[in-house]
């Protein structure tokens, strides 16, 4: 058989694939699915994918579920790596000016951070120059919004998440739900960020290697901003001066997150950090 007509016989699959489909009573189901079949079948098509290399493909996907714990997330890693979360994050989340830009989630965010109160830190176990992080949570009409909440967490000074070294780190280290006050403020007392390697000891790290990447994140700490009456933002800081900002291994930094660290003095004379970030959250629709 020619590859013109080896080509006709898979178009013939797909159209019965997507005739199968028209039954689909979720819409929306069926306009993802007819899509996904579509280009899925067209990727197979145009690069003549052979048996050996789909079964690799299962293997790889299969290996990638397998990696997945309710601390981990291989799915998210291989989706943030490739790009598909950041281009999802720029349909979904298109803000209007002067609203604070989201980003990727990442695959160590847990839910159940622990409450802290306005200056208190979060940095439970890390020896690292504290950073005082100050600002107000604003609609974008400039009022303040009252008991707003900012979830945090970031990576010890070692680069690791509280959630990668259970029994080494406290299960609450560098992780944090600060609410702001009458006037809009919070003040949450962390570590400054740092670089740091996504996990290369899966199948996401293998596919890095041979693609012949680099795995590191521009340093960051994230957060989750929401109150009542407007949406949610997923979000990170960046720190300008360190390494990483142009070649993000998850391809999350936008200019308009990234903040300098300046170096300070605490009452006492101890050395510190500072950094003054608003938030600027839209109406919910």
């Amino acid at each position: 058989m020619s590859s013109a007509s080896t080509h006709q016989a898979a178009d013939l699959i797909t159209e019965a694939v997507v005739r199968n489909l028209a039954g689909t009573t979720d819409e929306r189901l069926k306009e993802i699915l007819t899509s996904l079949v579509r280009h899925v079948h067209a990727f197979a098509k145009e690069v003549d994918l052979t048996e050996a290399e789909w079964a690799k493909g299962v293997e790889f996907f299969t290996a990638v579920g397998q990696m997945c714990t309710p601390t981990r997330q291989e799915f998210i890693l291989l989706s943030d790596t490739h790009g598909l979360s950041s281009v999802v994050d720029v349909l979904t989340q298109n803000k209007p000016q002067g609203a604070t830009e989201s980003t990727v989630l990442g695959p160590f965010y847990v839910p159940g951070s622990s409450q802290r109160a306005n200056g208190e830190s979060m940095a439970e176990d890390d020896p690292d120059t504290p950073a005082h992080i100050t600002g107000r949570v604003l609609a974008l009409d400039g009022t303040p919004i009252a008991g707003a909440t900012i979830d945090v967490w970031q990576t010890n000074s070692t680069g690791f998440y509280a959630v990668q070294q259970p029994g080494e780190q406290p299960a609450q280290n560098l992780r944090g739900l600060y609410t702001t006050d009458a006037e809009g403020r919070y003040h949450i007392v962390t570590v400054r960020p740092v670089e740091y390697q996504i996990p290369t000891d899966g199948p996401v790290g293998d596919l890095l290697r041979a693609e012949q990447r680099h795995p590191w994140r521009a340093a960051h700490i994230h957060a989750i901003v929401g109150a009542p009456g407007f949406e949610r933002v997923t979000t990170h800081i960046f720190d300008a001066e360190k390494p990483y900002l142009d070649s993000d291994a998850v391809f999350g930094v936008k200019d308009s997150l990234v903040r300098t660290f300046s170096p300070g003095t605490a009452q006492d004379g101890s050395p510190i950090f500072t950094l003054s970030h608003d938030f600027v959250l839209v109406p919910a629709r």
